[in-house]
């Protein structure tokens, strides 16, 4: 998936393509030689919600050579609250995220290569899709799907530049992967690693479902997402010209209804713990040993998704006291079911204790997994 060629005159210089990138190029440590290496450079985008569309947008607008745009789900009208790339006719007209995201894209620069993907994220199709990307950009929503893009980036040496935005307040933090052979170009004899911790490091597991906020139970202020989307491309932008040097070693932590802001010290992390994915290289999430299963259910327009790595750990008395503002709910201590009317389509809910559930109103199991994260969480 390698980007387009940079244009040139007959003198090799530039060519008058690359005016628009004028105030980029004047930036000290970027220049003309940092926008060719952008133009060759390919983003992989997982997830075009909040984070995604401002960073698909801004890669797009600082030249970046190829964008490859996935999310498995549908514009919607309450979307445009804090998801840039989209319009109110996107959202009449239902377009898939990635392609509504592509053809906005083609009007700000059309000198951008953009693959639109409408599909869900899994062990089965990552390495495809991630195929000659340069960098994983975070606009994901679930930890499961982070466990897996940080997986593939550890095995494979790819920067992935974690982000996540809930309520008003946000993280983000540039991951460096450590390697096997330590050749990855931030660690060289000459200027030391520059590797750092990765996300399994920072978050061994997940926490249960259902005890994380999300946007659909909590809501989003669109600037926190949009500031967290702004220091990922910052941050990719270092890692595309090759100035590892520049990337924050540190862990960015914002609330803007409190006014916080707090850079975390991580980089020692690695050091301290036994991390299963970068000490041990046991890719559970990659392999598809860890993580949910989906299994559409004959004849009954539903879903069942199983989390194996939250067995046991659902706690259905809280889970229904936050989902009873969206509908009915009924809990005994064994199951929990809910009713959920999500963007106007109706969903039954059923969470049990043993970690499945069964998302009634579709048989798409991407969709299912969609209302799970949006109405439980990871």
């Amino acid at each position: 998936m390698s980007g387009p060629t940079v244009p040139q005159d007959r003198d090799g210089r530039p060519s008058r393509e690359l005016h628009r990138y004028d105030r980029q190029m004047l930036l000290p440590g970027f220049g003309a030689d940092g926008q060719r290496r952008l133009l060759r450079s390919t983003a992989l985008i997982l997830g075009c919600g909040a984070l995604g569309t401002v960073a698909a947008d801004l890669l797009a607008r600082a030249g970046i050579g190829h964008l490859v745009i996935i999310d498995r789900d549908f514009v919607e009208l309450g979307n445009l609250q804090r998801q840039v790339l989209f319009d109110e006719r996107d959202a009449a007209e239902a377009l898939p995220k990635a392609e509504a995201a592509k053809r906005k894209i083609a009007c700000i620069n059309s000198q951008v290569r953009v693959s639109a993907i409408v599909d869900d994220l899994n062990h089965t199709n990552i390495a495809e899709y991630a195929a000659g990307a340069d960098v994983l950009v975070d606009g994901l929503d679930n930890f499961e799907t982070r466990y897996l893009a940080n997986d593939f980036a550890v095995k494979h040496a790819v920067p992935y530049v974690y982000g996540a935005a809930v309520g008003t307040a946000g993280m983000s933090y540039a991951i460096l992967p450590h390697t096997r052979n330590g050749h990855a170009p931030w660690e060289t004899a000459t200027t030391g690693s520059r590797a750092t911790p990765c996300f399994r490091c920072l978050f061994e597991q997940a926490p249960p479902p259902g005890e994380s906020p999300t946007c659909d139970t909590v809501g989003v202020l669109g600037a926190a997402s949009a500031i967290i989307a702004n220091f990922q491309v910052a941050e990719s932008l270092k890692i595309l010209t090759g100035h590892f040097d520049r990337v924050s070693p540190t862990m960015l932590n914002i609330d803007l209804w409190s006014n916080t802001m707090t850079q975390l010290k991580v980089s020692q992390v690695r050091e301290h713990g036994d991390c299963p994915c970068c000490k041990r290289h046991d890719f559970e999430f990659l392999d598809g040993k860890a993580g949910s299963s989906a299994a559409a259910l004959c004849g009954r327009d539903a879903v069942q998704l199983r989390h194996r790595q939250h067995q046991g750990e659902l706690n259905l008395d809280e889970i229904a006291q936050r989902l009873s503002r969206f509908g009915a709910v009924v809990s005994n201590g064994f199951m929990l079911r809910a009713e959920i009317r999500d963007n106007g389509k109706p969903y039954e809910l059923t969470l049990f204790a043993d970690g499945r559930a069964i998302v009634k109103g579709t048989g798409e199991p991407s969709e299912a997994r969609g209302v799970y994260a949006r109405y439980v969480g990871s």
